[in-house]
């Protein structure tokens, strides 16, 4: 084996960064069994010699992580041994900013800087102390006359979000207690389009018996997450920090001049058709109950106050002497950005100055524009989810002749913005009436966390097919919808989300045995995505796709479904 370390030697010496050498080297270093400290000090010699040695920085990445994995000695305290590394990289890019190696070095030094350790609970719902109210359809449940448009007589959705993926979540794990369930009958799912048994966000449904309908006592419901061992990380760290919610259920037949969705008119969008949301009202303190609880409050993990938020405060300190370069600017937002992410329960501070260098980049840097631009979209959605004030100044009561209540349900608008990204999901599991239209998004991939939203507009966006719209086959409660003045089918292939799933990924089945007829095979990517769901309501003009036949194909696979395109049907 000294003979292959020799021979790579060599080879290194001829050409450092040949990643075949580099992954033959830690093959033969696992039969050697040579120790991680001897590999690391490798790459420090070999980046001495070249600082643009990327297999070397990346190599020292994973080394790091094994070693401080294992609490090896000398690397059992994080924090010191970030500082070397910053210390280590900040030497390299000073030396040579225009070299790539040590900024993506430093990136993964940035994430390995804010990364919580452990998963945590960082949003749930229902949310602490509210009342929910079932099925009255003017009622309010902790936010504004939500269930005016819809509500289930049979269940309703409560929705754990993780800081980090996990597995693991289930009765056993997850314990809801009121006075007609049965723990065990819950099954809770991962809502992640990857087919895999762990995610951030995880859905139960907790069914209403028939007979409990009629009830006039409130239910007191509770929700123990962690309190018996189970919840793993993917990276192997049990859930360790238990929390509890409890709510109350107020089961209720609906008055019958209260009427059913049947009776509801078309659901338009148009600004007139949405009133200014009345702060002045007595819903205030239902809001307010609503958004004070909806982010946990945890104890541990990364905070302002940590030695995390000292290290970051350090850097961007150091790397502002470089704000009149590209990777200067887009290292400066990072950081500010990630500061701000110690920060879960306080208003962001750098959100202006993180968007203005992000619109100064799409100006300097046009060929990496969607990049700035979809971060540029996070920071705008983490600022207007960071505040009361903000978040209420985009939510209207939806206006309705035929309703009896004087303020309409409440919806969050988000249009207008030019986003193309979105994020904040976990701000946002209470709302049921979403406008996104108007703006540049191209996947809704991560809106299936909010299992509450029953109306739902994508109007003019970017979306060019149905596999940009897959989060939607998680949405069970989504009865209104417009997707209309989009690209569906204008392209055979959609080659501009790069980011997200294929066309053909298994997720979204196959159409061999599950489509029996011509047109759903034709439109097979519509007919997976949209199925299983129980729409009344569905505009899609303005899509290359949309013509008479698809309409057919529509009324077919929709039979829930009242209006098509404006026009009633069924």
């Amino acid at each position: 084996m000294d003979k292959e370390l020799g021979l790579l030697d060599k080879l290194q010496a001829m050409d450092a960064r040949n990643f075949h050498a580099w992954n033959y080297r830690r093959f033969v270093a696992a039969l050697m069994k040579r120790s991680d400290e001897d590999e690391l000090e490798h790459t420090e010699n070999m980046i001495d010699k070249n600082l643009s040695n990327y297999s070397a920085w990346h190599n020292r990445s994973v080394l790091l992580s094994n070693l401080m994995k294992k609490a090896a000695p000398g690397f059992t305290n994080k924090e010191e041994v970030l500082t070397r590394e910053y210390e280590l990289v900040c030497e390299a890019l000073f030396t040579d900013e225009d070299d790539q190696s040590g900024w993506f070095y430093h990136l993964w030094l940035l994430d390995q800087t804010v990364r919580s350790d452990f998963p945590l609970l960082v949003s749930s719902w229902p949310v602490e102390g509210s009342d929910i109210f079932l099925p009255a359809a003017d009622c309010l449940d902790g936010c504004a006359s939500m269930n005016v448009f819809h509500y289930s007589s049979r269940n309703f959705p409560l929705v754990l979000y993780f800081n980090q993926s996990v597995g693991g979540v289930n009765s056993s794990t997850v314990s809801v207690s009121c006075g007609f369930n049965l723990n065990a009958d819950l099954i809770w799912k991962p809502l992640s389009s990857n087919d895999s048994q762990c995610a951030k966000v995880w859905a139960t449904r907790l069914a209403i018996p028939d007979a409990e309908l009629h009830s006039s006592e409130p239910y007191q419901v509770e929700v123990k997450v962690g309190y018996s061992l189970g919840i793993v990380s993917t990276t192997g760290v049990a859930y360790s920090h238990p929390s509890q919610t409890s709510f109350q259920l107020h089961l209720q037949k609906p008055p019958l001049e209260s009427g059913h969705e049947s009776r509801l008119g078309k659901i338009q969008w148009k600004d007139d058709c949405f009133a200014d949301y009345e702060s002045g009202s007595a819903e205030p303190d239902l809001v307010n109950l609503l958004l004070d609880n909806l982010t946990i409050k945890n104890e541990v993990g990364p905070t302002a106050s940590t030695w995390q938020a000292r290290i970051i405060d350090y850097e961007t300190n150091i790397f502002r002497d470089l704000l009149d370069c590209k990777i200067g600017m887009l290292t400066v937002a990072r950081l500010l950005t990630a500061y701000d992410l110690l920060r879960p329960l306080d208003k962001p501070v750098h959100c202006e100055e993180v968007l203005e260098l992000y619109s100064e980049l799409m100006k300097l840097d046009p060929t990496h524009y969607r990049y700035y631009k979809d971060n540029h979209s996070l920071v705008l959605l983490q600022q207007v989810t960071s505040s009361k004030e903000s978040l209420l100044s985009h939510c209207f009561h939806y206006r309705d002749s035929t309703l009896s209540t004087s303020g309409g349900p409440l919806c969050l608008r988000l249009n207008n913005l030019a986003i193309s990204q979105l994020g904040s999901f976990g701000k946002l599991l209470w709302v049921q009436v979403l406008d996104l239209s108007n703006n540049g998004l191209q996947s809704i991939e991560g809106l299936e966390a909010l299992q509450r939203l029953s109306q739902l507009c994508l109007r003019n966006n970017k979306f060019r097919s149905f596999t940009a719209l897959e989060s939607l086959r998680y949405l069970k409660s989504l009865k209104v919808l417009d997707i209309s003045q989009n690209e569906i089918g204008s392209h055979s292939i959609d080659t501009t989300r790069y980011l997200f799933r294929s066309p053909l990924s298994h997720s979204m089945g196959s159409c061999d045995g599950n489509i029996n007829d011509l047109s759903s095979k034709a439109y097979w990517e519509a007919f997976f995505v949209l199925k299983d769901m129980g729409l009344t309501q569905l505009d899609m003009a303005g899509n290359a796709i949309a013509s008479g036949s698809f309409n057919v194909f529509l009324e077919k696979l929709l039979p829930t479904l009242k209006w098509l395109d404006g026009v009633q049907v069924n």
